[in-house]
């Protein structure tokens, strides 16, 4: 019950990398390879502002905020200077590899003796429950597991409501139309150039925050944390695709966070099988290959049904 629990709040937790990915790529057709380097740099900055004694929620909030400034650092270098935009994110992100250290100080801060988001919610969850362990559908479960759970989702819905507000307001539409036709935008008179910026800041602001929660409910922040995240985000808003069987905003949004619980537990279930924690980058490859093609598969399986129906 204990791996079933992690495996969601893991899961929902990033559910903001998935929402980040989602806002780049999809929105503005931007393989943005910053993300690597931005979800470090949020638990980086989150990691040594709770050792320094910085209140949980403002050490989330700064590392949101550096995330931010990454994303439009890689933005600035594509629009700005017009290098291509795959090759802005690979520097931004090469840059952030050495400024993540130096933000730390080391490759690994722990936080297992700091008071964190999850420390809090723990304590919440000791006064409301009165105990250690909680039954839940026949199963011992920790308070701290339990109160992780309920607060993760509940903030995740949060940041859903707010994405899908912003993107229906005037500065939001107009992101959207520049990832749709950014001639059409510039021939309204605005800068489709700081559009792109303003996109790519605000899903790498989510990526950091997905980070800093992340290193929170880990209980540590490590260097290495980022490697392979823009793959594990690209395959959850492409199963939240197949899972929504849309594109508009609303569902795509709510599709982007099930796809990322979603591949959670297929990780899980993959390790709980006795999967090589080694092969884990083989197998998520190999779950995003499989998201990717069998979308078509089942595409072109159904046009050859109608065509064998119309010619029977």
């Amino acid at each position: 019950m204990s791996l079933l629990i992690g495996a969601l709040t893991i899961g929902f937790i990033l559910s903001l990398l998935a929402l980040g990915v989602y806002v780049s790529f999809k929105i503005f057709d931007f393989a943005d390879i910053t993300a690597e380097g931005s979800i470090t740099l949020g638990a980086a900055v989150a990691a040594i502002l709770l050792v320094n004694g910085w209140p949980p929620l403002a050490a989330t909030a700064m590392g949101a905020l550096a995330g931010m400034v990454a994303g439009a650092v890689t933005g600035v270098l594509a629009m700005r200077f017009q290098i291509n935009r795959l090759l802005s994110g690979i520097l931004t992100m090469t840059a952030l590899y050495s400024i993540n250290l130096r933000i730390m100080g080391r490759s690994n801060i722990p936080l297992m003796n700091e008071r964190t988001a999850m420390g809090q919610a723990e304590e919440l969850g000791r006064q409301l429950f009165g105990k250690e362990t909680v039954s839940a559908l026949g199963w011992e479960v920790g308070v701290r597991d339990l109160s992780a759970l309920l607060l993760i989702p509940a903030l995740i819905v949060i940041a859903c409501l707010l994405l899908f507000a912003f993107f229906r307001t005037q500065l939001g539409t107009a992101m959207r139309a520049t990832g749709d036709n950014s001639q059409m935008v510039r021939a309204q008179g605005a800068d489709d150039r700081w559009m792109v910026i303003l996109g790519l800041a605000l899903s790498n602001a989510l990526i950091a925050l997905s980070g800093a929660l992340l290193a929170q409910y880990q209980g540590f922040a490590d260097v290495q944390m980022g490697i392979g995240m823009v793959v594990w985000g690209l395959a959850s808003v492409i199963i939240g695709e197949a899972l929504v069987g849309t594109r508009q905003l609303g569902y795509a949004i709510a599709g982007a966070v099930l796809g990322s619980v979603l591949f959670r537990l297929l990780v899980a279930i993959a390790l709980r099988w006795g999967l090589n924690p080694n092969d884990l980058k083989l197998i998520t490859a190999a779950f995003v290959f499989a998201a990717l093609i069998l979308p078509k598969l089942t595409a072109r399986a159904a046009r050859a049904r109608k065509w064998r129906a119309a010619h029977a």
